[in-house]
Parts: structure tokens; C-alpha cells; sequence
């Protein structure tokens, strides 16, 4: 059984930072792919960025040069660190894990952005 456990969101203010992780346990092998992918309300599931096994990272337009996706592969765990958060960030964030044959989602964030 996988479990996917995300932490960190929250309600932070226009301008602040949060730091999301998730953690991957159970049993899963050969993860070639970690990541983040938001949604707000009444809108779609969109990526924010997601780092490979290889070291390769790619990041939405939307958030490039103010999010930061890392992670400790030794630990199947993965972080977002979110700075000069706007309203428009505002979303439920999701961590993803890809295998070669599947992949899994988690239970999902709160980030509210807000004056």
C-alpha cells in the first residue's frame, strides 16, 4: 500500500512563504518523478512543478522564479518552497509520484493567500 502525506499549506499573506513537503511510503519502487499540481476553485488541475529522478526540474510560467521544487530521494520526499505568494495562488496543492506503471496523488493542501 502507497500513502502519499502532504503538509505545510495554510492561510500566509500576499507576499509570504510557505513550504510544502510530501512524503511517498509504502510499497513503491523506481519513482522517476515527483511533483506539485494545484487547483483552484472551479477551475482544473494544473501542474506547478515537478522534478525528476535525473535532477530536471520544470516549473509552471505562472510561479517560475518565486517557487522552488526539491527533494531527498533517499527519503521519498518532496518540497515546494512558495515565496511572493499572490491571491492567485490560492489553491488545494497536490503532491504526485510517478512509477514506471502508475502514479499516485495525495489527499491534497490547503493554500490560501490573503490580506
Amino acid at each position: 500500500q502507497v500513502q502519499v502525506v502532504e503538509s505545510g499549506g495554510g492561510l500566509v499573506q500576499p507576499g509570504g512563504s510557505l513550504r510544502l513537503s510530501c512524503t511517498v511510503s509504502g510499497n513503491i519502487f523506481s519513482i522517476f518523478a515527483m511533483g506539485w499540481y494545484r487547483q483552484a476553485p472551479g477551475k482544473q488541475r494544473e501542474v506547478v512543478a515537478v522534478s525528476t529522478k535525473g535532477g530536471g526540474t520544470n516549473y509552471a510560467d505562472s510561479v517560475k522564479g518565486r517557487f522552488t521544487i526539491s527533494s531527498d530521494n533517499a527519503k521519498n520526499t518532496v518540497f515546494l518552497q512558495m515565496n511572493s505568494l499572490k491571491p492567485e495562488d490560492k489553491a488545494v496543492y497536490y503532491c504526485y509520484v510517478a512509477i514506471v506503471t502508475a502514479s499516485y496523488w495525495g489527499q491534497g493542501t490547503q493554500v490560501t493567500v490573503s490580506s
